[in-house]
């Protein structure tokens, strides 16, 4: 005798939703961000402590979007775009990748275009996606992982509470230099939520 057939079903979308403050909005990545996402990672003070080079051709940054939708239909990762809240305008990212739910833990990244920094909005955005992470997806662990020669970068962390936990040495090499990371780790208790 058969057993009733097995039923494959999709885990729930995890949930990206927007979030906004007076000066930012954090929306999904759509197709006609493609040339500001190029802009920011075509330039080399951006790209310097990547992981890989920076983009020479724009059909990179509509691959790149691609990629993002796709893997948000996966389940893969969370990407925001950091939007300008008067022009809509993509001015930086910021990417949940590497989640493990079953264990509270996810991995953190983001950019932002060099006319955009230095007015804490890097920081701004942080807060409103590790809030989400926190409290409404119950993770407990933020992993990031810079290059140690971006200082701006590890202040930022730094301010939000991570931790800076290990480095793995000449872990990259990109544009025939190797690069060191520095392990970062944020846990629930530790976030400095200063809204």
């Amino acid at each position: 005798m058969r057993g009733k057939p097995e039923v494959h079903r999709m885990p729930p979308r995890l949930p990206q939703p927007e979030l906004s403050s007076p000066r930012l909005r954090l929306r999904e990545v759509r197709g006609d961000d493609a040339p500001a996402l190029f802009a920011i990672h075509s330039d080399p003070q951006v790209m310097r402590y990547w992981s890989y080079p920076a983009w020479t051709e724009p059909a990179q940054a509509e691959r790149k979007v691609a990629d993002i939708q796709r893997q948000r239909r996966e389940l893969d990762m969370l990407v925001w775009a950091i939007a300008d809240a008067r022009s809509d305008r993509l001015i930086g990212t910021c990417a949940v990748f590497a989640m493990h739910l079953e264990q509270g833990r996810a991995e953190i990244g983001y950019s932002l275009h060099p006319h955009w920094q230095g007015r804490g909005l890097a920081s701004e955005a942080l807060r409103m996606i590790l809030r989400h992470l926190f409290e409404d997806m119950g993770l407990r662990r933020i992993e990031a992982d810079i290059d140690p020669r971006n200082q701006a970068s590890c202040r930022l962390v730094e301010k939000l509470g991570f931790v800076r936990e290990g480095v793995l040495r000449e872990r990259w090499h990109v544009n025939g230099e190797l690069a060191d990371t520095v392990l970062y780790g944020l846990l629930r208790r530790d976030f400095i939520d200063r809204t």
